[in-house]
């Protein structure tokens, strides 16, 4: 993630960098003391999310916030300030999130796990964005990716869920025909979501992620950004943006939904 802090004084761009750096030390946290350096940097650099003071000599948080967004829509903007009155206002500019002073790590996690727009996703990813975390839906460069049938975007799911493991045609159907046994016509429904499936991917430039073989499918897990996976990983920022909902419109998913609520910190 690319993020810029935008503060007059040096003291909190510091400590932001420094909590920005521990919950996602992948990305690139830029801080500024002068209002003017971010915009001319932000004319040629995504940013992914802006820290910026409201309370600033010369120009304020809330005229920034204008600027930036006019360079780029899809720029999540998170006010810091210690006065409530800013709020209504910050608000009315689409912010995604508003943290009070003095800043702590948890505000910024928070912060960060619910920002309006998705940050850019990794090129290894081809461009895909799988969201499990609440219901499960897969976005290609920030839009959602059309399926041609719902039963096909379930198979994606559920073959995600298994997280790379391969999956033959009656584990399929035992999962998304929980009802009817493995017969023939579910056989052959299945070899046609399977190809449909890989149609799709493959209109995304993602056609890769699927992998097919004798006796079964599966995913290839490095090739996918997935709050699940993530989650899995120790990423800081997937294991606060998981509240014990997981992919809740699927019946299948229920016994890793339990097995992630197992693993979330006490405190949650």
């Amino acid at each position: 993630m690319q993020t810029i802090i935008v503060d007059d004084k040096s003291a909190v761009v510091s400590m932001l960098q420094r909590i920005l750096k521990r919950v996602d030390p992948a990305g690139t946290h830029t801080g500024y003391t002068d209002v003017r350096a971010a915009l001319q940097d932000a004319a040629h650099i995504r940013i992914d999310a802006a820290f910026l003071d409201i309370e600033m000599p010369g120009t304020d948080g809330i005229t920034l916030a204008k600027q930036l967004q006019q360079m780029q829509p899809l720029m999540n903007i998170i006010f810091i300030t210690g006065h409530l009155e800013y709020m209504p206002e910050a608000f009315a500019l689409y912010a995604s999130d508003y943290i009070m002073k003095p800043v702590t790590e948890q505000a910024v996690v928070r912060a960060l796990s619910h920002l309006r727009y998705h940050a850019e996703p990794q090129p290894e990813a081809h461009g895909l964005q799988v969201q499990c975390f609440g219901s499960f839906e897969v976005f290609q460069a920030g839009k959602p990716l059309r399926f041609t049938r719902q039963k096909c975007k379930e198979l994606f799911a559920y073959l995600i869920d298994r997280h790379g493991a391969v999956c033959s045609n009656d584990m399929i159907i035992g999962n998304l025909w929980p009802d009817e046994s493995p017969n023939e016509t579910r056989k052959s429904m299945v070899r046609t979501l399977v190809t449909e499936l890989a149609k799709t991917l493959r209109q995304a430039e993602a056609e890769d992620v699927l992998i097919r073989m004798q006796g079964g499918v599966s995913v290839d897990i490095n090739r996918l950004d997935c709050d699940y996976y993530r989650f899995l990983n120790g990423d800081p920022l997937a294991l606060h943006a998981f509240h014990g909902e997981y992919m809740t419109q699927y019946s299948f998913a229920e016994e890793t939904r339990a097995a992630l609520q197992q693993q979330l910190p006490a405190s949650e």
